[in-house]
């Protein structure tokens, strides 16, 4: 049966599951509201730990035991210092990893990353914590870290005041070779939207459309480019930025949809050998209100030029618009860079909220064809009434791990196609 085509005839609370088969789910001992970080540590003992950042508090970051797939096992849940903060993403590489922490408001604390050793993953044991609270900072939303050396961010800090309050978060690289004393080695900021740059204000969204800010969210950087920075700038677009001179960021090219889109660019996925982008726009407004946000397929032959050329087919608005909560895309399988991640840059894996999840065979990029799809019924305890699928990952031995934004948890699973 195809999704979105025989599928369209399922009801609200209905499963479907259509080249993907559910090996197990864990409802994390009752705090399954889960964020986008998502990552497998090898333990030297040889287990296979999965890494989840949670939505919000009282939670901060849960390890799971997926050496058998069939049989997830918690590990260890630790939680926040307070209920207004959230660690909603993170990172691992080999025995170091990274957390996000951002706060509800500006000016709140703690506000930054914290590095942790977890060698032995039953006790993670915290390395350095970085401060990036401030009057105007709101800390770290997301960050990448995937070569040992450079955490890459979407943050705040002390002495970055936007010009409007929704562009309160930059891009940031630090240096953490020496991960005891993180250094920060470089920024940089949409022109405009820092109080003192000699650029004007970028011009806001207006209505229909909704202004949800111009500042950074995904931060990709792989070994393959590192001088290369592939960033989501919410409503101010796409950018590539040159980093070779990671004290000086400068711009290569930008690609924005909005408008007449709604914006909030999310991921950039490049796949290097075929010069392709994969351009992910986050559905943030229930009931669909921000309708389409979609999976574009840019060419990006030319860096200085990327030109979109496909988008990636979606199930119909009228089947889950009302089934409640977002509909619409969100985060994808990024390839990250390291040997406990599954890498493809034919098949896309991405989540899509109350649409689930859903893979996308991109072999022809003019003609995207979706593959699969996997839409759990709605988790008894969740406040959307529905599914809400948040972040995906896939390892080496092709296990698909997906979670819940609100109560659902951890769905681990394998492909069929």
């Amino acid at each position: 049966m195809a999704a979105g085509k025989g599928s369209s005839k399922k009801g609200a609370t209905d499963t479907v599951a259509w080249n993907f088969k559910l090996l197990a789910q864990h409802e994390l001992s009752g705090f399954g509201g889960m964020g986008e970080g998502m990552s497998i540590q090898l333990a030297k003992d040889g287990r296979r730990i999965l890494w989840l950042a949670h939505e919000s508090a009282p939670k901060n970051f849960t390890a799971v035991d997926v050496s058998d797939p069939n049989k997830p096992k918690i590990v260890v849940q630790t939680d926040l210092p307070h209920s207004h903060m959230r660690s909603n993403s993170l990172e691992t590489c080999g025995n170091l990893m990274a957390v996000a922490y951002q706060c509800r408001n500006v000016g709140q604390q703690p506000a930054g990353f914290e590095l942790f050793d977890i060698s032995v993953p039953e006790k993670p044991k915290s390395i350095a914590f970085v401060d990036r609270s401030g009057p105007h900072s709101r800390g770290v939303h997301q960050l990448w870290f995937c070569d040992g050396e450079y955490v890459h961010m979407a943050s705040g800090a002390a002495d970055f005041q936007a010009t409007h309050p929704l562009d309160d978060q930059c891009y940031q690289i630090f240096d953490v070779k020496n991960p005891s004393k993180p250094v920060e080695a470089g920024r940089w900021w949409m022109p405009g939207t820092r109080v003192g740059d000699s650029a004007p204000p970028p011009a806001r969204h207006q209505k229909p459309l909704y202004d949800m800010g111009f500042r950074a969210h995904n931060t990709n950087v792989y070994p393959r480019r590192p001088d290369r920075c592939y960033l989501g700038y919410i409503d101010g677009g796409m950018f590539i930025l040159d980093i070779a001179d990671k004290a000086r960021p400068k711009p290569i090219c930008r690609w924005d949809n909005s408008p007449p889109y709604h914006g909030f660019t999310h991921t950039i996925l490049p796949l290097f050998e075929r010069g392709l982008l994969v351009v992910t726009d986050e559905s943030v407004v229930d009931r669909a209100d921000d309708w389409p946000k979609l999976v574009w397929i840019l060419d990006g032959r030319d860096e200085k030029n990327p030109v979109p050329i496909a988008t990636c087919p979606m199930p119909s608005l009228d089947q889950f618009r009302t089934r409640g909560g977002r509909f619409g895309a969100h985060n994808i399988h990024e390839n990250v860079p390291l040997p406990t991640a599954w890498q493809s840059d034919e098949i896309i894996i991405g989540t899509f909220f109350n649409g689930g999840l859903r893979a996308y065979d991109i072999s022809n990029p003019y003609q995207p064809k979706e593959v699969a799809a996997f839409v759990p019924p709605a988790p008894p305890l969740s406040p959307a009434k529905s599914i809400q699928l948040n972040d995906v990952f896939v390892d080496e031995r092709a296990v698909v791990y997906t979670v819940d934004r609100h109560a659902g948890g951890l769905y681990i699973l394998e492909m069929d196609f």
